[in-house]
């Protein structure tokens, strides 16, 4: 699918996320890369063989708990 040199990390590959945009829609909060991957707002994926990357959006500092 991808056709730039060096080509952009595979749908497959742990570093999907730094393909290169292809469309992006802020406005419906999501965006396609080059490699086929659906990349949504709240940091879930929909990968092209349909597999669903669940959202890995770090913690906020206000969220995270500390041992007493």
């Amino acid at each position: 699918m991808c056709q730039h040199q060096p080509p952009c990390p595979t749908a497959e590959s742990a570093d999907r996320e730094s393909a290169r945009l292809l469309a992006h829609h802020p406005e419906q909060g999501w965006s396609l890369l080059c490699n086929g991957v659906l990349l949504f707002e709240d940091t879930g994926e929909l990968l092209p063989d349909g597999q669903i990357i669940a959202p890995h959006r770090p913690m906020g500092t206000d969220q995270v708990m500390t041992a007493a």
